[in-house]
């Protein structure tokens, strides 16, 4: 693959989506076993084709990745250490150059991280310690010390996961003004004020919902037009949607579904969660039995209603994500080593498979689209 076709120039996108547009993707890996780190790729918009994935940047575990606002600088947790790295982002090529030495962000194993609208602000979640640090970046794209290191403290009913806080995402709200947290360990779900200029948090009033107790809470996202919410918990299987008052950050629940069939036995392993830009359909995958469900949306409301509960075509679904124009979905399967591709119905939401259109990598764990 020439180079110049991997990564065309930002700026052109507008071009690009006049008619079947080129995505480009980064991926997140592990690298326990034959990874190198990030990844860069294209889909087809036409026929969901994936490229021969590259690597962009060779670094340790970069389990999540974020995009600043402008597209120019990259960010990515060292999951195997205390630290976030920032990158530049080459516009014609996809490459990644390391802008500076990992930074710390503020706890051990950071596994989530989120730049805030104004570029001004990169917000990480660390796992291990229960701690949400904020770090703020600067005109050139490095990361500074923490302004905000924050930790949670408590546990839940689950001795052998919720003995102490696992903070294990963070999420910036549509208007740019909370961060919401997901707290596995706490079974509860926080929402914290940004100030993006100073990279600090503070508690919101109310500071938190709690969820169902054992749940886990992990991954949450919002509705495009901000009115609503979704988190899926990890050890409890289920969705739940919420109103989100942006006075004051808070989340009132809606409904809770399953993301499992009826008849399911066994431990769930929710993952990921993702809302189609109509902002009609909520998906989240399961890892235990490798699907991916889809849900309606009540306008209106928010509630939930399930529409199906799909096979990835791999295994494990640890991430996945959906193309800017909602055409597309691709599963990050973390145990196959694979890259799945599904076309999406924007009338209804469901998903079918495109089985010639994956691609093979080692320990995909997060999927972003750069477009």
């Amino acid at each position: 693959m020439k180079a110049r076709s991997l990564f065309a120039p930002f700026a052109l996108l507008s071009s690009f989506l006049s008619a079947m547009p080129t995505h480009h993707l980064y991926i997140g890996t592990y690298t326990r076993d034959g990874s190198k780190g990030i990844y860069a790729l294209t889909l087809d918009g036409a026929t969901g084709a994936l490229s021969t994935p590259t690597v962009a940047a060779e670094t340790g575990s970069p389990s999540f990745i974020a995009l600043s606002p402008d597209h120019r600088f990259l960010y990515a947790v060292n999951e195997s250490e205390q630290m976030a790295v920032a990158y530049g982002v080459d516009a014609a090529t996809g490459k990644l150059t390391a802008l500076q030495p990992p930074q710390s962000a503020g706890g051990k194993a950071p596994c989530h991280l989120v730049v805030d609208a104004t570029g001004r602000s990169l917000v990480v979640a660390n796992y291990h310690t229960g701690i949400v640090a904020a770090l703020p970046i600067r005109a050139d794209g490095t990361l500074g010390a923490p302004g905000s290191v924050i930790q949670h403290t408590g546990s839940s009913i689950n001795p052998e996961r919720q003995s102490s806080p696992h903070v294990h995402s963070v999420t910036l709200s549509p208007d740019n003004r909370h961060v919401i947290v997901c707290d596995l360990g706490l079974d509860k779900i926080f929402t914290y004020r940004l100030d993006p200029a100073t990279a600090k948090l503070t508690p919101a009033e109310p500071p938190f919902v709690a969820t169902a107790p054992g749940s886990g809470p992990r991954h949450f996202k919002f509705s495009p037009d901000g009115r609503h919410a979704f988190a899926i918990t990890e050890m409890g299987g289920t969705m739940t949607s919420y109103v989100y008052n942006a006075a004051n950050g808070a989340l009132t629940p809606v409904n809770t579904l399953s993301t499992l069939q009826a008849d399911f036995k066994g431990t769930p392993s929710g993952a990921e969660v993702r809302v189609h830009p109509n902002g009609r359909f909520v998906y989240g995958s399961d890892r235990t039995i490798s699907s991916i469900a889809v849900f309606a949306v009540d306008p209106a409301t928010g509630k939930l209603s399930l529409v199906e509960i799909t096979p990835t075509g791999g295994k494990s679904p640890r991430n996945f994500a959906l193309s800017p124009d909602g055409a597309w979905l691709v599963s990050a399967n973390q145990y196959s080593n694979s890259l799945t591709v599904f076309r999406v119905d924007p009338a209804t939401g469901r998903l079918t498979r495109v089985p010639d259109a994956a691609a093979t990598i080692s320990t995909p764990v997060c999927v972003l689209f750069a477009d």
